[in-house]
């Protein structure tokens, strides 16, 4: 049988008063222990640890969304967060409440390996702290486990093939898209390369190639970390972030003499890489140059399979549809949804998987970069050569019973 965080809460509680005379870690280390090892069962993404007037809320980020799963008492809230400060190093004083702070921790079970990495803000009733869940173990996956479709899949591997060039993944945060870039490195990683990061943080370590951390505190920022890379005859840069016209410059150049660079962009799809480009500051030739193509993503939640069972969605989500899918006869399509049960903890969703446009660039899309046409033009051009949208991927999801309507309008 299993049994909810509260439930384990209230039994620790239990225990630790029949046990109060035997030695042992105090109650509070023992708390901590339990939301740290419930979080990963859980397979949460991230651990909200909220302060409130009457408590401390503790929530779940689940397959993207949040969930309560437990509330702490205001005698207990305060001995939590300054002992999870403690354990991640955050603050010389454990009770300092009045500047953000961030940590690192790393567990294990199972035997294996996971890391968490924390970050604190003040708030009226005390520091809220969030800590992102790192398993090593899940984070890494093939390429073809994310979620391309078969059509796309050989596509972007091709794109990946090239000696030189720079190749982005855009998408809003949470999207997946460091783990799409940790897959594609994971992929080139071979002995005949030479593999260079520079993150902020490494996320995953992975064997057979060179992460370096950002540190702006002692001048060392992508920019400067970038040029050091440069000297250190890689074949393939992983920039964490691009996030000034410096670091777009020099990884742009870099692309064009020999490496084959990859990065992140926040961009509300493909084509919109190239006006976030322009309105840094980068040289539309620049980007006509170098640019290979743009991978754009979200994740969208997959139906239970415990618990799937077919549905007629209302017309209004059916429209949505055949809006996208216009060529498919829906009155033969069966459409499914979660029912809810114990194994999706009641939301009819568990797991995830990626929705992925990708925009390959031609002469026609360099050609209008150079021009500096609007985005909406850039969109137009890319889907006559063969484009597809995130919403006609995300539906076609729907059709094959990997998810709902609701979800795909959810993140799309």
């Amino acid at each position: 049988m299993e049994y909810t965080l509260e439930e384990k809460y209230n039994r620790l509680l239990q225990e630790d008063a029949a046990q109060k005379k035997k030695e042992g870690p105090p109650l509070v280390l023992k708390v901590l222990d339990l939301i740290i090892q419930q979080a990963v069962e859980e397979r949460a993404t991230d651990v909200h640890l909220e302060p409130e007037r009457d408590g401390l809320r503790i929530r779940f980020r689940i397959d993207g969304v949040l969930h309560e799963v437990l509330r702490i008492p205001n005698k207990t809230q305060l001995n939590v967060i300054s002992s999870l400060k403690i354990k991640a190093k955050m603050s010389v004083d454990p009770v300092e409440r009045s500047i953000p702070q961030s940590g690192h921790l790393a567990a294990e079970f199972s035997g294996m390996p996971v890391d968490f990495r924390l970050s604190s803000f003040p708030t009226a009733y005390g520091d809220k702290v969030v800590m992102r869940v790192l398993d090593r173990a899940t984070g890494l996956y093939p390429l073809d486990q994310l979620g391309f479709s078969q059509n796309l899949l050989p596509k972007f591997k091709k794109l990946l093939e090239q000696p030189y060039g720079a190749i982005f993944v855009t998408g809003p945060t949470s999207s997946g898209k460091t783990t799409t870039l940790y897959a594609v490195l994971n992929t080139l990683n071979t002995p005949d390369r030479n593999i260079i990061t520079l993150e902020d943080p490494v996320e995953y370590d992975m064997d057979g190639m060179y992460q370096g951390q950002i540190n702006p505190k002692i001048g060392f920022t992508f920019a400067e970390g970038l040029r050091a890379i440069l000297r250190q005859d890689p074949n393939i840069i992983f920039i964490g972030e691009i996030r000034d016209l410096e670091t777009a410059e020099i990884a742009m150049r870099s692309s064009l003499v020999g490496q084959l660079v990859f990065s992140t962009l926040h961009t509300n799809d493909a084509p919109g890489a190239i006006t976030r480009l322009v309105d840094m500051g980068v040289e539309p030739f620049l980007i006509s140059s170098s640019l290979l193509g743009v991978l754009n993503q979200r994740l969208v939640r997959i139906i239970c399979q415990s618990c799937r069972t077919p549905e007629k969605p209302p017309d209004i989500l059916l429209a949505a549809l055949s809006k996208q899918v216009p060529d498919m006869d829906l009155e033969k399509v069966t459409l499914y949804k979660g029912r809810g049960c114990p194994v999706c903890k009641n939301t009819g969703y568990k797991g995830r998987t990626g929705v992925f446009e990708m925009m390959v660039m031609n002469d026609e899309l360099r050609e209008a970069t150079l021009k500096k046409v609007p985005v909406r033009e850039l969109r137009q051009i890319a889907r006559k050569h063969g484009m597809r949208t995130l919403e006609e991927v995300g539906m076609e999801k729907v059709v094959q019973g990997i998810t709902t309507v609701e979800e795909v309008l959810r993140v799309t």
